[in-house]
């Protein structure tokens, strides 16, 4: 009896944390082989024969030594990646992290209850918001169901960094510091703070131990709003978290000497439960154009948003919603979480509240004004002028392709993933008539504290699939069905290796981590051409991730000059993609690459049709 009654007790969103499997650390040889395999694509017979050398030397000699101290240090940790990772990915990367780093999206409500219209924005803010914070209570009481992979567990730490989380900047590396405690653990903050036109405000979220509801939420939301009408603008304080990190941290510094005031403020602005930013922009969206509240998120007012936020929820005036996380404490599928929890509840109750409209005697929300003197007002201008120079550089669009999407390439028995992966192959192939080093996003999160992998879809059956669909001589039922179905299993192998933690990317990462560690010369491995080439210490021409299954897509800027930002979401019937690149880059161009990766599909779909896979 006592047994039936524990397994119908719901699960706690924490309680697998302890009984995960540390993270493994793969062979030595087999991530070397690996290694091989994704650098030939990019080589010349005579420059992979070079590449072979270096690695056998490797193998035999330092690489042996290196391999050996990462096991002893994965004997004390129950991941030895975590901290090298947060450091060398994250924090100690200099590059302002609002554009090259943070990554942004657009809200789905668009396509249901909630198309753009002017004068709904405050209203639908406060139901929005108030869905928002009974997310935040779902953690906070642990009762949001703990995630898995059919029925493994996967790791949840990373949802305690949603909210009351934030970066702060260093002048050698940025920590990030988390506020947020399980009711369990204690008390922890519960206010909010609100942006607009280049000012703060706060108030507290939760009155006598009860949330705000939708109309208390909507009182706060327009007071701030009506603060701002007609006055001028504020001092933007919030644009220095745009700014080059170091120049940032000492422009901080700086602030807090004036008025240790200041630094309350950012304490304030730190601890809160996450940022609504009122945006003055109308980026007129629809389902099956999302592009202008995509690039709105990740390039829009700096002086609205505080970068280092782990969420600013971004209000616009035509009533479209988005969002720019900073990408440190978690990776976007929590984010994707929240918001997929937040569409399904919107549309369940047609986004309206339904509940009481009465409004208990709270406090209005307090306005936080920064003393600034000539050199923080510089410092704003600079870093404005530096995000501004840069923002228009990006080139963003985000369209749907509304063919087919996942219920028609499941009856072909391919998996969805991999199809829009080797579309994009494809697509690339066609323009740029190369192959292209991609990253796709692989998560280890079976493992303690596991976050990613990367997996690398460009192999060498995918680039032979590719020449095989360029090649007029191919007889196309035998020779590029043949070629598309040995593309797909290697493309699948490798996904499933990469989540068991066999990926070999985060490992020759910590073994030339333990290198630079102990003042020892750079092994030649990753010296060598192919090694950048190939994508490796973070040079993808292709940055891509499956955002997932539900309604909910992001953004992000390439990883390199010459390269895309490449983000899909699959429903049943289309397939949602924002593709980015640089503008100052001749060569790259994101509408071009969406026009052809559409044909690709089609001509994919075609292949699997015709030869009856």
């Amino acid at each position: 009896m006592a047994n039936h009654v524990s397994e119908s007790l719901p699960e706690r969103t924490f309680q697998y944390q302890s009984s995960l499997p540390p993270l493994p650390v793969p062979s030595l040889e087999i991530s070397l082989l690996k290694y091989l395999n994704a650098v030939q694509p990019f080589a010349s017979e005579k420059e992979f024969k070079a590449t072979v050398d270096t690695v056998n030397k490797f193998q035999e000699g330092v690489g042996k030594e290196l391999h050996q101290k990462l096991l002893q240090r994965a004997k004390t940790k129950k991941n030895w990646l975590e901290e090298w990772w947060l450091d060398s990915a994250y924090l100690e990367v200099r590059v302002p992290s609002q554009l090259n780093v943070n990554f942004g999206g657009p809200a789905p409500y668009l396509e249901h209850c909630w198309p753009p219209e002017e004068g709904t924005h405050l209203q639908r803010a406060s139901i929005s918001t108030w869905h928002t914070l009974q997310y935040w209570n779902l953690i906070r009481t642990e009762r949001l169901a703990p995630q898995k992979s059919g029925k493994t567990p996967l790791d949840m730490d990373q949802f305690r960094m949603l909210f009351s989380t934030c970066k702060v900047p260093g002048v050698k590396k940025d920590t990030i510091r988390n506020y947020f405690k399980t009711e369990r653990e204690g008390p922890c903050p519960s206010h909010l703070v609100v942006m607009c036109r280049g000012r703060f405000f706060t108030f507290d979220a939760v009155c006598d131990g009860q949330i705000l509801t939708p109309p208390e939420l909507l009182r706060q939301l327009s007071y701030v709003s009506e603060c701002c009408e007609g006055e001028p603008e504020g001092d933007g304080v919030s644009a220095l978290t745009s700014e080059e990190r170091t120049r940032w941290a000492k422009a901080r510094e700086h602030l807090i000497s004036i008025d240790p005031h200041n630094n309350t403020i950012l304490e304030t602005i730190q601890s809160s439960l996450f940022v609504i930013s009122l945006d003055e922009t109308k980026p007129y969206s629809t389902p099956d154009n999302y592009t202008n509240v995509t690039l709105e998120a990740l390039t829009g007012n700096p002086t609205i948003r505080w970068g280092d936020k782990s969420y600013n929820s971004i209000v616009f005036a035509d009533g479209t919603f988005g969002s720019t996380c900073d990408h440190a404490p978690y990776d976007a599928m929590v984010l994707v979480s929240m918001c997929w929890y937040l569409d399904q509840q919107i549309k369940a109750t047609e986004g309206k509240w339904k509940g009481s409209e009465a409004v208990r005697s709270i406090p209005p929300p307090e306005e936080l004004v920064f003393t600034v003197d000539k050199k923080v007002l510089s410092d704003i201008s600079h870093a404005k002028q530096q995000y501004l120079k840069s923002t228009q550089d990006l080139q963003v669009v985000c369209y749907a392709f509304t063919a087919f999407g996942k219920a028609t390439i499941k009856q072909k028995k391919l998996h969805p993933d991999t199809f829009v992966q080797l579309a994009m192959q494809l697509a690339y192939y066609r323009m740029h008539k190369a192959p292209g080093s991609c990253y796709e996003t692989a998560m280890t999160r079976k493992y303690y504290h596991g976050r990613t992998e990367t997996m690398r879809p460009c192999t060498k059956e995918a680039v032979n699939w590719c020449t095989a669909m360029m090649d007029p001589t191919c007889n196309v039922s035998v020779c590029m069905r043949k070629a598309m179905l040995l593309a797909f299993h290697k493309h699948n192998k490798l996904m499933a290796e990469a989540q068991e933690g066999k990926g070999f990317d985060r490992h020759l990462f910590g073994l030339y981590l333990i290198a630079r560690e102990e003042g020892r010369p750079i092994p030649e491995l990753f010296m060598d051409p192919l090694y950048a080439k190939s994508g490796g210490g973070g040079n993808f021409v292709l940055s891509s991730s499956l955002v997932g299954y539900t309604t909910v897509l992001g953004a992000v800027a390439p990883m390199v000059h010459h390269g895309y930002g490449f983000f899909y979401r699959i429903r049943d019937d289309r397939i949602v993609v924002s593709i980015s690149a640089w503008k100052s880059c001749r060569q790259t161009d994101a509408a071009t690459l969406f026009n052809n990766f559409s044909s690709s599909l089609h001509e994919m779909l075609h292949l699997a049709t015709t030869s009856q896979l």
